[in-house]
């Protein structure tokens, strides 16, 4: 049987640890950015968009594919002038040079991963009972979802090789469900059946105007969009990432906005707003009333099972290697930053964010009956547009460090277009976001703020 061989003088960094292999090309990087923005958002809380603005589901939609492309240019300038892991943490680290906010930032994104995950793994787990048709209590569900958290664990120590080759297929599965969704609702609407007046309708709560629910619906739209952060924190492990990034992050992000924007049209189209809102899977809804003879909803929890899964595969990659990266910028402890010497994957990374990854599983277990969908993925865009806003002013700042290699320019009017956006959508009295949200990212916060404090002390006393 042949040996993994170690890497060689030139696969070895600065700090003598092996480097991560570049294995992602063109066609993986796209498929990493698709898969990554896919999956829980626009399967569980189409609904509950359309909830807050009515027929007119789409254009929160929109909004946030805009801010989410405003925002990637400054990524793209940034990832190609420093094409390296940790992402917005490395940034803001260049930027401003303040360990407190480096780590916040670290922190911050960090958890927004590993919460996803979570919840994506517990997703999975309520899935699966319902696809199989068993009853499942909470226990059961709770065993489910950290045994494929362990699973995750496995494909992302095995490589990022076999990583991105599960993401393709997990990618295209989802895809094709979403695909699905659009195929039988214009078999629905050719035949006349569809009410297209229902789509540019704004029913919005009585507490709220137009103004207002629209910028709700768009912090909760949001979370649909994230994940194209993600890619960069994979520059180490991309080919001639330079050169490549910006074309691959572009049609991705394009891809999946129009996908999400063809969906929340024919689901408001097929589906009464009511109805549509009131469901925990809208767009199963959709197929039975689309296609009422053709038992495509029994198949559609496998999908939805299958898009979560990727969700938690590409989070835990992202978490684990920002923890690596920024362990290798000093800022967090020296053994995050180790790789194995044969898979070249940073391992301790990779069971440091896992072991997270499987107490939060056990605490939102301990709540079965919340919103868990709709209130982590309020607070995961609320942490990352906090982040974004921070990315978007760090371009501005770094502007003037030439780093003397040919990169992306986002130019001077979109970071400040995404910084003043981000942070509008940020702030309780603009967005209306419910005070949960708020509350889960004060607690998260707090927490990494302590952690701060005990890295700093054992620094000191060291």
């Amino acid at each position: 049987m042949s040996q993994i061989s170690p890497p060689g003088p030139a696969e070895t960094g600065s700090d003598g640890q092996p480097a991560l292999k570049r294995v992602m090309g063109p066609g993986l990087l796209l498929l990493f950015i698709v898969g990554d923005i896919l999956g829980t958002g626009i399967y569980a809380l189409t609904g509950q968009v359309a909830g807050e603005v009515g027929g007119a589901a789409w254009l929160p939609f929109a909004i946030a594919f805009i801010v989410a492309l405003i925002t990637a240019c400054s990524y793209l300038e940034l990832v190609t002038k420093y094409p390296e892991a940790a992402g917005a943490a490395l940034y803001v680290h260049k930027a401003f040079g303040k360990h407190l906010l480096t780590f916040m930032v670290c922190f911050a994104v960090m958890c927004s991963g590993i919460t996803s995950a979570s919840a994506a793994s517990r997703a999975f787990a309520a899935n699966l009972a319902t696809g199989f048709g068993f009853e499942a209590g909470n226990t059961v569900i709770l065993l489910i979802a950290m045994a494929f958290m362990l699973l995750v664990l496995a494909v992302n120590l095995r490589g990022v090789g076999e990583s991105v080759k599960v993401n393709v297929v997990l990618t295209a599965i989802e895809l094709s469900g979403l695909l699905l969704v659009i195929v039988l609702s214009l078999y629905f609407i050719t035949g006349g059946q569809a009410d297209f007046s229902r789509v540019v309708a704004f029913e919005t709560p009585e507490d709220k105007s137009v103004f207002l629910a629209v910028s709700a619906a768009t912090s909760l739209a949001f979370f649909a969009m994230v994940g194209f952060e993600d890619s960069v924190n994979m520059a180490e492990e991309t080919k001639n990432p330079v050169k490549i990034f910006p074309r691959m992050m572009f049609t991705g992000i394009g891809i999946t906005g129009l996908i999400y924007v063809l969906v929340s049209i024919c689901a408001v189209a097929v589906v009464p707003v009511g109805r549509l809102a009131e469901s925990e899977t809208p767009l199963v809804t959709v197929v039975e009333t689309a296609a009422p003879g053709v038992p495509i909803g029994e198949l559609l929890p496998f999908i939805s099972m299958f898009a979560v899964a990727n969700s938690a595969l590409i989070n835990m990659l992202m978490a684990s290697r920002l923890l690596y990266g920024m362990s290798k910028q000093g800022v967090l402890p020296p053994f995050l930053a180790k790789v194995h010497p044969a898979r070249r994957t940073p391992h301790a990374s990779i069971v440091f964010t896992t072991g997270i990854a499987l107490l939060l599983i056990a605490y939102v277990s301990l709540v079965p009956d919340s919103p868990v969908v709709a209130l982590l993925g309020g607070t995961t865009s609320l942490l990352l547009l906090a982040v974004f806003a921070l990315v978007n002013v760090s371009v501005l700042v770094l502007r003037r460090e030439d780093t003397g290699v040919e990169h992306f320019k986002a130019g001077r009017v979109l970071p400040v277009v995404g910084a003043v956006t981000c942070l509008y959508l940020v702030l309780p009295w603009s967005s209306g976001r419910p005070a949960g949200q708020y509350e889960i990212a004060g607690v998260l916060l707090a927490v990494g703020l302590l952690l701060w404090g005990l890295t700093w002390w054992s620094r000191r006393r060291s």
